[in-house]
Order: structure tokens, then sequence, then C-alpha cells
């Protein structure tokens, strides 16, 4: 059973779940929390995003609050927080990963989850933007592919972290 995620950062959230999870199996465990910020929301919905227009919200209600409440081409940013856990080793790492973009006039594309539809990020992934949909040139992430996404992710980003923080490990031990 996973921890109630109460804290009120993302690194707290990560932290404590990973925690649970390598006391609970004796293993090393990763695990991440991650959001949304509006900049005109004053960083909501942030550790809430996932429960943003309420605790039962879907992800169509949450992203219908955060158009309605923030201005469209207001400044968003997608944060992760990843945290790794060895409580044999005494080990305990937080990996962190952000995307930064704006809110659209519109929702546009089917791939993707949450927020994606709406978030246009300043990283435009060049074969992208031969298929923009947006009046100004631009896709949104779930107009994205896979592989575009993970390369400019918030996700993807502290992933990477991680694994370059293992590698130099493994050289080092």
């Amino acid at each position: 059973m996973l921890p109630p995620e109460d804290g009120d950062t993302f690194e707290q959230n990560a932290i404590v779940k990973a925690r649970a999870a390598a006391a609970a199996t004796g293993r090393v465990a990763i695990a991440d929390d991650s959001g949304i910020e509006a900049a005109a929301l004053a960083g909501r919905p942030g550790v809430r995003s996932a429960r943003y227009a309420g605790e039962d919200a879907t992800d169509e209600q949450n992203l219908r609050k955060l158009i309605a409440e923030a201005p469209a081409g207001s400044r968003l940013r997608y944060v992760c927080a990843l945290a790794y856990v060895d409580c044999a080793g005494g080990v305990e790492r937080i990996f962190e990963g952000a995307c930064e973009g704006t809110l659209t006039d519109r929702t546009r594309g089917e791939r993707g989850f949450g927020y994606d539809p709406a978030f246009v990020p300043d990283e435009q992934p060049e074969a992208a933007t031969v298929a923009a949909s947006g009046s100004d040139g631009t896709v949104t992430m779930a107009e994205l592919s896979d592989a575009q996404k993970d390369a400019i992710s918030h996700r993807g980003r502290a992933a990477r972290a991680l694994v370059a923080w293992l590698r130099e490990e493994a050289r080092e031990g």
C-alpha cells in the first residue's frame, strides 16, 4: 500500500513513496512524484495536480479546471522528482526534471494524458514543427511522439539524471 501523498513538495512525496517501497521489499526502490505548476496560479495545481478538481477527478476535469483558471499563454512548468532509496546502503537521492511551456488557447492532440493537450513546450522538437497544428506553428505535448516527448519531458530528464548517477556510482564502485 502506498503512503499518502500529503507532502508540500514533489520531493517530499517521492521520497516517502520510495522509503515505503524500500522498507516493504528490503530492496532498492525508486519512486516519483510529478505534476504541473502554473505561474498565473502561484504554482498551483503543483503537488495536487492529479486531484486538482477533487479527490476523484478525472484527467479531463483537472485539465478543464486549469484552463478555466489560468489564462491562455500563461507560463506552465511540468516537474518530476524521482527518489532513489537504498535502506541497506543508507543512500537517498532525489533527481529532478522540468519542462517549461505555456498554456495553449485550445486543447490539441490525442497522445499523452493529463495536462498534455494544453501544454505547449518551449522546446519544440524539430520533427514536430513540420506537423504542427497550432496556428502559431507549435505542438502540444499530446501531439508529440513518445520519443519526442521523452526527449524533453520532465520525467525523461529526471530518469536520465538517475541513470547518469547510477553509471557514475558503478564506475566508482
